[in-house]
């Protein structure tokens, strides 16, 4: 059964904008279904909400102005319990702007730097949060994702918050390093067992670099300071996304301790450091997986209206050894691939696997100039890669079946690091429409455990979570 609501953006078919066609074209209608056709068994363990956000621009007016990163954020989620599917739901996160858009009361005080975050969405301490960086606070969503509202976690959040939270859950820390283009610094977080903001660390930095991710060990914290910078030039001329690449600002790792302090800087070679898969400690270094684009990265783009690459994303290890004062750098696998996923509950302890997204559109989107598309074919699947044994697995999917980003979720009272499922939404281009695809993640390149048929498409988006019920 389908219910449709009565919001839906008045948009039309662009052509020559590759950021919003194809994968990337926005739905225009919320949706919700329940009973869900499923293909496959789905594992009777995974009670709770698959759940993934990214920009689904709503009243585009004029799309050589727009950036797909500044599309309002749409959150899809399917709800399994004791074996079935019991619906799907799709709806955009109700910032002042997105409730002015579509003809509803805001009930809320409209927060500094509003928006609908579009980035990630993550469980916290039994929340949904809706998250942004550079700028806009959370947002918070029921079960059913209708908004409740901004987050300021109890009026302890100053400022900025970011999409990369790190959560130690044998700590019951969550962490966060944050930044804005008007700050002279950026700014480490530590959430207690509380759920607010109990201190806060100023981490002098110049040229108001992007922040997008971080890394977080037992003993430290660890913050990428990258060419990408703050380009006021680019905001006085009215760029959407003011960020440049700055070949004059120093790439450099910070190390600090997780109690604060003072930051050890290393340098590091000129790249673009995307997303950390973990970190951890060992002995006397800090070992970081991480993925990475040669430079430069152009966030702002070639006139594509998305952001724009140099190459593709690979896999990549930097050992930080701290008594030598040097990062040493290795490539893991330089096939394309983005998206880093481990077992979220050894997030900042040695891991052993990793899973990741070689996502066709996002290369193609990166590799167009002026809405044209470049010459390179790229594949879809997943991977995961074995870091212990230097061995990985692929995936395959067909072409035109653009696969999402892969959360795992471990098996209950799973023994093995990898005795658990990978779920992620990739593109049925057959029915026009996505699926839920549930892998074993010790049988990755075997037969989906279940393929869970949506009623539509879920376009290109970013990061999402698995959010289990209470126990």
């Amino acid at each position: 059964m389908t219910e449709q609501t009565t919001h839906s953006s008045q948009q039309h078919e662009q052509t020559g904008h590759p950021f919003l066609e194809g994968a990337y074209a926005p739905v225009r209608e919320e949706v919700t279904e329940f009973d869900l056709p499923v293909t496959g068994r789905i594992p009777q363990e995974l009670n709770g909400r698959y759940l993934r956000v990214g920009p689904n621009a709503l009243g585009v007016e004029d799309p050589k102005a727009h950036h797909w990163m500044l599309g309002e954020g749409m959150v899809h989620g399917v709800r399994l319990r004791d074996g079935k599917a019991e619906w799907y739901r799709n709806r955009w996160v109700r910032s002042a702007s997105v409730a002015r858009k579509l003809g509803e009361p805001y009930p809320w005080a409209v927060p500094e730097n509003d928006f609908a975050p579009n980035t990630h969405v993550i469980g916290y301490k039994g929340r949904i949060l809706t998250l942004q960086e550079a700028g806009p606070q959370p947002y918070e969503l029921d079960g059913d994702l209708s908004t409740i509202g901004p987050c300021d976690f109890e009026g302890t959040l100053d400022g900025s918050f970011m999409s990369h939270t790190k959560f130690d859950a044998a700590a019951d820390e969550l962490h966060a390093v944050t930044y804005h283009p008007t700050w002279d610094h950026v700014r480490h977080l530590v959430l207690d067992a509380s759920g607010t903001v109990t201190r806060t660390t100023r981490i002098p930095v110049s040229d108001s670099p992007m922040l997008h991710d971080f890394a977080l060990t037992e003993r430290y914290v660890v913050v990428f300071d990258i060419p990408v910078t703050f380009d006021r030039r680019a905001a006085e001329a009215g760029e959407p996304v003011p960020y440049s690449w700055n070949d004059d600002h120093p790439a450099r790792i910070g190390v600090m301790s997780r109690d604060g302090g003072p930051v050890r800087w290393f340098e590091t070679e000129h790249v673009y450091y995307s997303h950390t898969l973990n970190a951890y400690d060992d002995g006397d270094s800090v070992v970081i997986d991480l993925t990475t684009f040669p430079a430069p990265f152009l966030v702002g783009g070639r006139g594509s209206g998305g952001p724009a690459a140099s190459g593709t994303p690979s896999l990549d290890r930097w050992t930080v050894d701290l008594r030598a004062g040097r990062v040493h750098t290795r490539r893991i696998d330089d096939r394309p691939q983005e998206f880093p996923r481990i077992d979220e509950s050894l997030v900042s302890r040695r891991h052993r696997f990793g899973y990741l997204a070689s996502t066709a559109p996002l290369y193609e989107g990166y590799d167009s100039v002026d809405g044209r598309p470049g010459s390179r074919e790229y594949d879809n699947a997943l991977i995961k890669h074995d870091l212990e044994r230097g061995t990985s697995q692929v995936h395959r999917l067909p072409k035109h079946a653009t696969a999402g980003e892969a959360v795992y979720v471990p098996a209950a009272g799973s023994a093995a690091e990898d005795d658990g499922y990978a779920l992620a939404y990739v593109a049925d281009p057959e029915r026009g429409a996505t699926d839920l695809v549930i892998l074993s993640a010790q049988d990755f390149t075997g037969e989906p455990l279940a393929r869970i048929h949506l009623p539509g498409r879920v376009p290109m988006g970013l990061h999402g979570s698995w959010v289990a019920d209470a126990a």
